[in-house]
């Protein structure tokens, strides 16, 4: 219970973290990416904010011998940057400029009524089954 509790106040902070930092604004978002028009540099503290809070505090998390409500930190093993990484990133990329949406701005969207947010749900829910499709037919090979 401790686990699903902490996990739904996680989840609210960081709804709320971005509401207040404006990313669930696809608006805010595309015209941070529009380096060649309207540029809006605001988002550029909202992620250096991010970077520092985790350089900082990942250091103190990371010494203990484990988290507070699990057996173990899952830290991904793999530090190999390959062309399925990179294309993988390169979609991501596209795909956010292009809709302003990344999943968890989309979901505090739809979870505010957004019209637009509501529409990207289904393309993104269809874009990781043809992911996992893909992968899948690979593994078999």
């Amino acid at each position: 219970m401790k686990r699903v509790v902490a996990a739904f106040l996680a989840g609210a902070l960081f709804g709320i973290g971005l509401v207040v930092g404006r990313m669930s604004d696809p608006n805010i978002v595309l015209g941070f990416l529009d380096l060649a028009g309207d540029f809006d540099p605001s988002l550029l503290f909202v992620m250096i904010g991010a970077m520092g809070t985790t350089l900082v505090l990942f250091r103190f998390v990371l010494r203990r011998d484990r988290p507070l409500l699990d057996a173990d930190f899952h830290l991904p093993t793999n530090r190999i940057v390959d062309a399925r990484l990179v294309a993988g990133a390169a979609i991501f990329g596209v795909g956010w400029g292009l809709s302003g949406y990344c999943p968890g701005p989309v979901l505090v969207g739809a979870g505010g009524g957004m019209w637009t947010a509501l529409l990207f749900i289904p393309a993104m829910i269809a874009g990781a089954l043809l992911q996992r499709a893909v992968s899948l037919r690979r593994a078999t090979r």
